[in-house]
């Protein structure tokens, strides 16, 4: 009779144990035991990595098309250098600046892209909208936005425009004199403007100097902000444009006579004093 053996199992060939034995089983269970190696940092956080990618693409790229949107629709052929004062004839004040040629005067739709021969343009292409062109005459600061096509439209008018550039025009003090520029000038020279409603200030960096003003077709670069020498450039030039904004500043203008008065009456002569009576002896 044979002996049945309980608990037996089959086992693999070449097998004596269903574990294994030796050096077989012993890997086995060290690799159970072996702890896992830890991830890489960039493949712990690829999903997150990822996504601020994703992100950072879709920032530039709309930062890029903002910009563009935003961004000056013009450009400058050239920068304008300063040149040597002009000689003024014999018992002439000469005038301050230098004159620039004449970029003509079109109106353009407003946002479209206008190239300019030199910059700071004194003349040229620019807007005609409420608002856009002629802007406002205020100080613009350093952070505020205007472009050439829209003061242009001032020049043409017979403003002047101060420009300045940072660095050098963007410091604190600076910009706070440059806030009071207005009020320091004059009544216009032609129409009498009150001072500041015919002046602009405004930021504008392709400049060769650190500041500049500018009326049409004239312009004076200055390496200070020289408020003696902007009052006398405005007072020389200012008003005087294609389209000026009053009579007097026409050219060759000359004032028409006030209305005329109904001729007097002949006075009649003063009655002679009659002869005092002779004294009677």
């Amino acid at each position: 009779m044979t002996k049945r053996t309980r608990n037996t199992r089959p086992t693999r060939p070449g097998s004596t144990s269903p574990r294994g034995t030796g050096a077989e089983a012993v890997a086995g269970r060290t690799r159970l035991r072996e702890p896992q190696r830890p991830r890489s940092p960039l493949r712990r956080y690829r999903g997150l990595l990822l996504g601020i990618g994703v992100a950072a693409i879709v920032v530039g790229v709309g930062g890029t098309l903002f910009l563009g949107a935003s961004s000056a629709a013009y450009a400058c052929t050239t920068v304008l250098q300063p040149a040597a004062p002009a000689t003024a004839a014999p018992g002439q004040t000469p005038l301050l600046g230098q004159v620039t040629r004449d970029l003509g005067r079109n109106h353009v739709q407003t946002g479209s892209d206008v190239t300019y021969e030199f910059c700071p343009p004194t003349s040229g292409s620019h807007y005609n909208a409420s608002g856009v062109g002629p802007i406002p005459p205020l100080f613009y600061g350093k952070d505020d936005t205007t472009v050439p096509e829209g003061w242009v439209h001032n020049l043409e008018h017979g403003a002047m425009v101060v420009l300045y550039r940072c660095p050098e025009g963007c410091g604190t003090d600076t910009q706070a004199s440059l806030g009071t520029l207005q009020q320091q000038l004059p009544a216009s020279p032609l129409c009498g403007f009150p001072p500041g409603s015919n002046v602009v200030v405004t930021r504008f960096d392709q400049l060769p100097t650190p500041y500049a003003a500018v009326v049409w077709d004239r312009v004076v670069f200055l390496d200070t902000l020289d408020v003696g020498a902007i009052t006398t450039f405005y007072g020389q030039s200012a008003d005087r444009a294609p389209e000026p904004q009053c009579q007097q500043a026409v050219p060759g203008y000359t004032p028409s006579p006030g209305p005329s008065a109904s001729p007097a009456a002949s006075a009649s002569p003063a009655p002679s004093a009659s002869p005092a009576p002779t004294a009677t002896p």
